[in-house]
């Protein structure tokens, strides 16, 4: 099947490399000429600008936009608009709102395009051991492109679905990162807990890799917690700075919009927040009211 990838950053590339490996022809555009002639060299056809996407394809066109979510994503949907003709698909495999996707799948559909949202996981391995895909739009559009699904996931049957109208994969999408934090972070407080019990000398190591065999606790996040863990178990090169890609924001106030209580994912986030805290005001002014009702001492600020 002939499909066009716009955005060559490491995970639009990668699927670019797939979907050339599954016998699919490639159409490539990026800003970086160098992204665009490093996949003309494993195959793709590469071009110069978003209006050479209309000769390049044959219709109906395919265009996978595989941008950061937000403006840079909203000003390539818009160019797309005009670019392409009716019955043209556009897919958003980034991590959009999907508000924001259902608003572009009727802004597409008054032109006489169709708009697929994709959630798309699997980060920076999913060219060895394919995406995980949450895919929202028409039916018979996401039927049409089955075979770039099924190239992409990690088998035909595997890893990938319509899950329901415009809107629904990135929705889908969003709830999956919204667990991931909480999973992430109850790693990373049980490795704090272990840690902190210094008279037995606990391997961080060592525990990670036997709860990866047997245990009810191993996962994929696991197994990679153990490889940084057997790099330097102290990550001493790490600041304890952590940051959120927005989508568990966007879980947490659909929570609260659904009256649904989410409180393990919602801690999460909030948790990263006090990473990015060098010097609280909170936790001074709490250490400032024990000393005040109980004479509980206070350290020297540095």
């Amino acid at each position: 099947m002939e499909i066009a990838m716009i955005g060559l950053g490491r995970m639009g590339g990668n699927m670019a490399e797939r979907l050339l490996k599954g016998g699919h022809e490639v159409v490539v555009y990026d800003v970086a000429e160098a992204a665009i002639a490093g996949m003309e060299a494993m195959g793709a056809k590469g071009v110069r600008g978003l209006q050479d996407l209309r000769s390049a394809l044959a219709r109906p066109r395919h265009v996978w936009v595989m941008v950061p979510a937000g403006d840079v994503t909203e000003q390539t949907v818009q160019s797309l608009a005009e670019a392409l003709e009716s019955g043209d698909t556009v897919i958003d495999g980034g991590n959009s709102n999907y508000k924001d996707s259902m608003r572009r799948a009727a802004l597409l559909r008054d032109r006489g395009l169709h708009y697929v949202d994709c959630g798309t996981s699997g980060g920076i391995w999913g060219l060895r051991e394919g995406y995980c895909l949450m895919v929202g739009g028409e039916k018979a559009v996401v039927e049409r492109m089955r075979p770039v699904f099924e190239t992409l996931a990690p088998s035909p049957s595997e890893g990938w679905a319509h899950v329901g109208p415009s809107g629904a994969g990135h929705f889908v999408k969003m709830v999956h990162n919204g667990i991931e934090y909480g999973l992430m972070q109850a790693y990373a407080e049980g490795f704090d807990l272990l840690k902190a019990k210094h008279e037995f000398g606990l391997d961080m190591a060592q525990v990670a890799e036997v709860w990866r065999h047997g245990s009810v606790v191993r996962s994929w996040l696991l197994d990679l917690t153990a490889s940084a863990l057997a790099e330097d178990q102290e990550l001493s090169a790490i600041r304890p700075w952590v940051a959120d890609s927005g989508e568990g924001r966007w879980t947490v106030n659909e929570a609260i919009d659904l009256d649904v209580p989410a409180p393990v994912i919602t801690l999460s986030l909030m948790m990263r927040f006090v990473s990015r805290q060098e010097d609280s005001y909170a936790a001074r002014l709490l250490a400032a009211m024990r000393n005040k009702f109980g004479g509980h001492a206070v350290l020297p600020s540095r």
